[in-house]
């Protein structure tokens, strides 16, 4: 697909996707969930049940057409999957799928799925913006799921919350908290082999599922229907042991000796058995191990830097010809900014984490937890702030690098 440098005029299918309301405040109720305000949602539903909300999104459009959808599965730097349902069997396919490898929209019992589609489209990184009530270090991405008449992944369940919203057709959903999550065996497919549903609802377009993480669900299209999922990250203890302990050793860290001691084994007999593994060895490098300390900073910093860590097909568009920064200052004063859909800004009372990287906050902190929340800042806001020069500096070298545009989407 064409990739859009930065600093490109918003179009005027862009500024419509853009008067979507934004993320209600926490206690402002919101037909996005069921009149419930967010704070209440969170307390009654989030990790607890699931909750179905007729017209969630009224009047609701798809972020993509079905030909754009099936040009970005088309996209190298698209994770994308093709499901399909034919005489009992299940098969999986993984893309780029060029036009003529799709099955035809005529053709039933098909799936196609698109993974993070708010990377790569801004009226789908502004549908996803209206679940900001939940915080940016959990909020994944946007899936969008096209299916013909019949056509669905199986029963099966998540291990993360996801808000399923019907954009186009009609989509059965049934629904059961099942405790036997086996699977079936011999699938390309993770099916639940067992599968016992306890509810069951036709969607339109504008309305909504919750379900929290290992809630067993089918969804079936009744005729040519595309949902859109609102997927939040849920890491595992394994992952962030494992992530947590190599960002630790990646850096050294753990307040090692400020001389490092080689192992020393002066007491060591010799021994008849030359393969077996000197208990000696075990207790002195469990004592090593066991002086390795972190503290409130080093977790901040770890999952700060982690969760901030843009996907790994993420490539951020430079602008061709970049405005030097006299000309930049001059057209932010008078258009805005906004970050770029795929930069992830995060911060915390000591630092901000951009893109992966830890920055201490300082100067930053009277303007950079404002843009992070809102991801936008106005022409005047800016001119406010423009006499503090190294704003500027650092806000021109963050458009230099494709990871905040010029204007505010209006």
């Amino acid at each position: 697909m064409p990739k859009r440098s930065p600093d490109h005029p918003v179009g005027a299918r862009q500024r419509r996707a853009s008067r979507l309301p934004a993320s209600p405040a926490p206690d402002a109720p919101t037909p996005l969930l069921g009149g419930l305000s967010p704070a209440q949602f969170m307390k009654r539903y989030w990790q607890k049940k699931p909750l179905l909300i007729r017209q969630a999104i009224p009047d609701i459009e798809p972020p993509l057409s079905r030909d754009e959808l099936f040009a970005l599965a088309d996209d190298d730097d698209v994770e994308s999957r093709l499901i399909k349902h034919f005489r009992r069997r299940w098969s999986l396919g993984h893309g780029p799928f060029s036009p003529d490898e799709l099955p035809s929209p005529a053709q039933r019992q098909w799936t196609l799925l698109v993974q993070g589609v708010d990377l790569h489209n801004d009226r789908a990184r502004a549908l996803m913006e209206r679940f900001r009530f939940a915080p940016d270090a959990r909020l994944d991405d946007l899936m969008i799921s096209y299916a013909t008449d019949g056509g669905g992944v199986g029963p099966h369940f998540d291990s993360y919350d996801v808000f399923l919203l019907q954009v186009h057709g009609k989509r059965r959903w049934r629904i059961g908290a099942q405790r036997d999550l086996s699977l079936v065996d011999g699938l390309p497919l993770k099916i639940l082999a067992n599968f016992q549903p306890e509810e069951e609802w036709v969607l339109e377009p504008g309305d909504m599922l919750y379900l929290p993480p290992h809630i067993a669900h089918d969804g079936i299209a009744e005729g040519e229907c595309m949902t859109c999922s609102i997927g939040f990250r849920t890491p595992s203890t394994n992952e962030l042991t494992s992530q947590f302990l190599y960002w630790l050793a990646e850096r050294g860290m753990g307040t090692p000796p400020a001389t490092p001691e080689l192992y020393r084994d002066p007491d060591q007999p010799a021994v008849e058995h030359p393969a077996q593994l000197p208990p000696m060895l075990v207790e002195r490098v469990g004592h090593v191990i066991s002086k390795i300390r972190w503290g409130e900073a080093d977790v901040s910093s770890f999952v700060g830097s982690w969760l901030s860590e843009p996907k790994s097909n993420v490539v951020f568009d430079t602008p061709e010809r970049p405005l030097d920064e006299v000309r930049f200052a001059a057209r932010a004063a008078k258009s805005g900014l906004t970050l770029d859909r795929r930069t992830i800004l995060l911060y915390d009372s000591r630092s901000y984490y951009l893109n992966g990287e830890q920055y201490v906050l300082k100067e930053a902190r009277k303007w950079l937890p404002a843009l992070a929340d809102s991801r936008s800042m106005d022409g005047k806001r800016f001119v406010t702030l423009s006499p503090d020069s190294s704003m500027t500096a650092l806000l021109h070298e963050w458009y230099c690098a494709g990871w905040i545009r010029v204007g505010v989407l209006a």
